[in-house]
C-alpha cells in the first residue's frame, strides 16, 4: 500500500471521534506500530487535529474536513447487502431509509465502484405475515423503544390464543425469519419477547422511565434469549 493511501485510511479509521490505538491501526493496515507512529506524526505535522500518544491511542477532534469517504469492493458488497436486507425485512421507515442510502452511495462513488454495486448478487425477499402489516408494527415498536413509551398490545401465541398486556419496549431483534420485540411485561413482571408477526393490535399508553433491573442491559445479562 502506498503511503498516501495508508494516510488516507488512517483518517478514515479516525472518523467520528473514535479512539484507536496504534496497534489496532497496524493490524488493519498490515504494517508495524512504528510505521503508524511515523504516519500519525506526519499527519499532525500537516495540521490534522489528532490527539493522543503511543501506547494510549489516537483521536481526531471534530470539525476537520476529511476527504470524501471511499469504500473497498468488500465494503460495497456489505453495504448493498445490508441495505437490501432492510428493504426486504425492515420496517416501512427502515426500508425507505435503506433505499435513500443506496441512492446517495451510488451518487458519490466513482464509475468502477458504482459498477461493483450493480454486480452485487445478494438479495433479500420477504413475504407479508398473516396477521397484518408487520412492517408498521416494527416501526412503532422501534419508535416506542427509542422514546420510552408503554404499549398495550393484543398478541396471539403459537396456538392462536389472544392475550392483552401492557409492555415497556426495550428494543427489536431480527432472528433471520422474524422480528421480535424485547419488552418488560407489566403483567408477568419480567422480560418477554414477542414475535411482531403475532401482534394483532397496539396502542400507546404513556411514557415510562427505564428502571434498574428492567433495561436491555439487564435482559442481556440475564441471557433471556427465548422468544415468547
Amino acid at each position: 500500500m502506498r503511503r498516501a493511501d495508508r494516510l488516507f485510511q488512517i483518517l478514515q479509521f479516525l472518523r467520528g471521534g473514535r479512539l484507536v490505538t496504534a496497534k489496532q491501526l497496524a493490524e488493519k493496515l498490515e504494517v508495524t506500530s512504528r510505521t503508524i507512529y511515523r504516519d500519525v506524526a506526519h499527519l499532525i505535522g500537516s495540521g490534522v487535529p489528532i490527539e493522543g500518544e503511543a501506547g494510549v491511542g489516537y483521536i481526531m477532534r471534530d470539525g476537520y474536513d476529511l476527504p470524501p469517504l471511499m469504500f473497498t469492493p468488500d465494503e460495497i458488497v456489505a453495504l448493498v447487502a445490508g441495505a437490501r436486507m432492510l428493504k426486504g425485512w425492515g420496517g416501512t421507515k427502515m426500508a425507505a431509509a435503506a433505499q435513500e442510502a443506496l441512492i446517495k452511495i451510488d451518487e458519490v462513488l466513482p464509475d468502477a465502484a458504482r459498477a461493483r454495486v450493480g454486480q452485487v448478487s445478494i438479495q433479500a425477499i420477504a413475504s407479508e405475515a398473516p396477521l397484518g402489516s408487520w412492517r408498521d408494527v416494527l416501526d412503532r415498536f422501534e419508535a416506542a423503544a427509542e422514546d420510552h413509551i408503554r404499549l398495550e398490545i393484543s398478541y396471539a401465541d403459537e396456538g392462536g390464543a389472544e392475550t392483552s398486556r401492557i409492555v415497556r419496549p426495550l428494543g427489536v431483534w431480527f432472528w433471520g425469519k422474524v422480528w421480535t420485540a424485547i419488552c418488560w411485561c407489566e403483567l408477568r413482571q419480567g422480560f418477554r419477547m414477542f414475535r411482531l408477526d403475532r401482534v394483532i393490535a397496539m396502542t400507546e399508553v404513556a411514557p415510562f422511565k427505564p428502571q434498574k433491573g428492567q433495561t436491555m442491559r439487564d435482559f442481556m445479562d440475564a441471557e433471556c434469549y427465548i422468544p415468547h
